[in-house]
């Protein structure tokens, strides 16, 4: 394996931890990437969004004890496909599932296209076997949510992108008394300030971690190489721990940018793109990301080298306690 010249994070060697051949062969699972994940009652839950030759989208739990070898369940989370809601707004496509333990329960937002655009939709469970849908929670042409593990002034708080009738959305904070209504809606930051290296589109990532400095956001940008050719690349920033609308700071460069194979070639090639990071006791981080939109895969780093890379620029002074 190669030295990456961004050692803020470090590759597992064991990359790609998991691959479509890995579940149940009848369920015909070509890839499984960009999947949320977190720990319950110290099992590693991931919530893998996988497809099938039919480019059929499913979410599917993989269980670990040790957060590097996952065996996924004999069978994918039963959705409500039969529901006529879900139905005609979600139909077959659901993808990119971000987990958040709020309380005793397990939350996750995930993405729901159909003819009416891209919508966000939640699921919550509490035990990771049975699912209850709770509906959309967002209006159309919008992805990307993520919930914050706590409640923020009172009230629940996502980041999200809105496109705004466009694909290159900016990332937005948004806040709701019982998680099915939002608003109180900010701009947190846009794609053209300050990141140089993803002037095309930027979203949230994992779930946000919450630190003495304020909230550790991983999220992706995107940069063009060429003119059609897309390149997923991950950065760090924090925000405010009172007011998550107001960045600290911000890596000036990227984290993770895609180097190895098995994130340059696949069915979407140049990509490394996340929805979930475990934060460990001992301050590793632990990111699982899809690769090139057809493996899942790991990287490691500290809770203390991402902040250090937030105000590594010129652009942001850290106030010493």
């Amino acid at each position: 394996m190669k030295t990456s010249k961004y050692p803020i994070c470090k590759r597992y060697e064991g990359n790609p931890i998991l691959t479509g051949k890995d579940f149940p062969a009848e369920a015909d699972i070509k890839t499984v990437f960009n999947s949320g994940i977190v720990k319950y009652n110290g099992i590693y839950m991931m919530v893998c969004r996988v497809e099938n030759s039919a480019l059929f989208d499913q979410f599917w739990v993989a269980e670990s004890k040790d957060s590097y070898h996952f065996k996924p369940r004999p069978k994918p989370i039963d959705m409500p496909y039969d529901d006529p809601d879900f139905k005609e707004y979600a139909g077959s496509m659901i993808y990119d599932p971000r987990v958040t333990k709020i309380g005793n329960a397990y939350y996750i937002i995930h993405a729901a296209h159909s003819g009416h655009t891209c919508r966000l939709s939640l699921v919550k469970t509490e035990d990771f076997k049975k699912f209850k849908w709770m509906g959309f929670i967002s209006e159309t042409d919008n992805r990307n949510g993520v919930l914050f593990p706590e409640k923020i002034n009172g009230l629940y708080a996502r980041l999200d992108r809105p496109n705004t009738g466009s694909d290159t959305g900016d990332i937005w904070v948004s806040y709701s008394p019982d998680l099915i209504f939002w608003g109180k809606s900010k701009c947190v930051f846009r794609n053209w300030q300050g990141i140089r290296w993803a002037w095309a589109k930027i979203g949230p990532g994992a779930v946000p971690i919450k630190t003495t400095e304020g909230w550790l956001i991983i999220f992706h940008g995107v940069r063009w190489q060429g003119k059609a050719h897309f390149v997923y690349q991950l950065g760090v920033c924090i925000l405010d721990l009172n007011d998550p609308s107001k960045v600290k700071a911000m890596a000036e460069e990227a984290i993770l940018i895609p180097e190895e194979q098995y994130e340059l070639v696949g069915q979407t090639p140049s990509v490394v793109f996340t929805c979930g990071a475990v934060a460990e006791d001992n301050g590793e981080v632990k990111i699982y990301y899809g690769g090139a939109d057809t493996v899942q895969c790991l990287a490691t780093t500290s809770i203390e080298r991402l902040i250090d890379a937030c105000y590594a620029g010129k652009r942001y002074h850290r106030r010493r306690r």
